[in-house]
């Protein structure tokens, strides 16, 4: 009886290990993050933005038509009819290039409002000979906004790796929820197979009644752990369905058929490409953090040009060539409009403050950079080594499961020769559950780990 016993126990335990399911691998399940989730897309709009603020930018270059028409008309009479109509091109450093045509008419006109019949025409231009001529407020928006694009792809690639570390967790916790229902249910039937077994020994009088309400405890520990398991496995299904997502926004959920990838622990390092680290130094120069911190710092160098440049006194002058319509062709240079502005503030109060608020704003930028680059080596290499030491720990945790495995082997073996007892067997077997859900353990650390890894890099590419 003894004997037969011992074989339900092994059908038992080939038979929880036969599971027929379709397994979500790690590395489809971030294709789907990668390529569907809100937040991913998120993060590309950020590109888009970018690019939209330097479309906006440019518009400062745009050339623009100006029409200026007033009328008055008063008891039959036209007082004045004024028309000043413009079109204008801006350019890169300031200068800016204008062609005119004015008409006016009326028996009230202010005489410097008179002109010809037929019209006048000019063409000039305005050149800043202080502020404005080498940099001004529409070259550092066009420049700042070029830059924005390189910042904002930088921020894309961190956006999208903090999501992909959250789904890579989600999906690890998945996976170590769902390995230890299977541990939990494997040994649950082991007990009842075992209690069973222990009820027909007593009923032929081979074993004491006691030994039933030990064997029943057994029975009741393992299906309240399983019940516990499956609780924490639901959650975890739910918790991954946060990230799986479809076309048009359309969210899924779990399937209870997919079970994780098993083989992960020898796939999740080319995965995530952590596998090149660990062998190789990585460079941190082209890293988006530093790139990010590196394109403000650029940003801010050209709003401390701009204000530099701001100490300047503005000076603008004009040209203006006029002449009628019909003798546009025939140049008398006797006829022009010319035009001189000045400002300048006597003390630059404002100026100069702006000015040493940009440096401080520049050398704070320059401080987290140093300390970026700094945290990012160090974080590199603590990771690096928590890997290689979760590495042996595995090792180690696996040699302690097999040995467990041995001894729960041989203490049933003795149990069949009557020389052992049911307390020595659940004693070991609690041995053996404990060193597996330890190796499940580090397994979820070890994925993380990586994980975490993955996310220090930022290499999405």
């Amino acid at each position: 009886m003894k004997q037969l016993f011992l074989v339900f126990l092994c059908i038992a335990s080939a038979a929880a290990q036969n599971v027929v399911s379709k397994e979500f691998d790690y590395n489809e399940f971030l294709g789907y993050v990668k390529k569907y989730h809100p937040l991913v897309k998120n993060a590309n709009l950020e590109i888009s933005k970018a690019q939209a603020n330097l479309m906006m930018a440019r518009g400062g270059f745009d050339p623009k038509i100006e029409v200026d028409f007033s009328e008055k008309q008063f008891k039959d009479k036209e007082y004045y009819s004024i028309l000043n109509s413009s079109f204008k091109i801006p350019t890169w450093y300031g200068v800016e290039i204008k062609a005119g045509f004015d008409n006016s008419e009326g028996v009230y006109l202010n005489p410097q409002n008179t002109l010809p019949n037929q019209g006048s025409t000019s063409l000039g231009i305005t050149v800043p000979l202080g502020q404005g001529l080498l940099i001004n407020q529409r070259m550092a928006d066009v420049r700042k906004a070029k830059m924005q694009i390189q910042l904002s792809q930088a921020e894309r690639k961190l956006q999208a790796v903090a999501i992909l570390y959250d789904a890579s967790v989600a999906y690890f916790n998945w996976k170590k929820s769902f390995d230890e229902v299977i541990l939990y249910e494997q040994y649950n039937k082991n007990a009842q197979i075992r209690f069973k077994g222990i009820k027909n020994l007593i009923q032929q009088g081979d074993k004491p009644a006691i030994d039933s309400i030990e064997a029943g405890i057994i029975v009741k520990n393992r299906t309240l752990n399983l019940i516990d398991a499956q609780l924490k496995l639901a959650k975890a299904k739910l918790e991954l369905s946060n990230f799986i997502w479809l076309e048009n926004n359309i969210p899924l959920e779990l399937s209870d058929e997919l079970i994780p990838e098993t083989e992960l622990e020898f796939t999740i390092q080319e995965t995530l490409k952590t596998n090149d680290l660990l062998n190789a130094d990585f460079s941190i120069t082209n890293h988006p953090k530093i790139n990010a911190l590196q394109s403000k710092i650029d940003i801010l160098n050209v709003d401390k040009k701009l204000k530099a440049n701001m100490l300047l006194p503005k000076i603008d002058i004009g040209y203006s060539y006029l002449s009628e319509p019909s003798y546009f062709d025939q140049y008398q240079f006797e006829n022009y409009k010319i035009g001189l502005d000045f400002y300048f503030p006597l003390f630059l109060r404002k100026e100069r403050g702006g000015l040493k608020l940009a440096k401080y704003k520049i050398q704070e930028t320059e401080f987290a950079l140093s300390l970026e680059k700094v945290q990012l080596t160090n974080k590199i290499n603590a990771q690096k080594m928590e890997i290689e030491s979760l590495l042996k720990q595995k090792e180690l945790v696996k040699s302690l499961a097999q040995d467990n495995s041995m001894m729960l082997n041989s203490e049933e073996r003795l149990f069949s020769f009557g020389e052992s007892s049911l307390f020595l067997i659940n004693t070991r077997e609690n041995n053996l559950v404990s060193a597996q859900l330890s190796k499940i353990a580090l397994e979820n650390r070890y994925f993380i780990s990586n994980s975490e890894l993955f996310k220090i890099m930022a290499n999405l590419d």
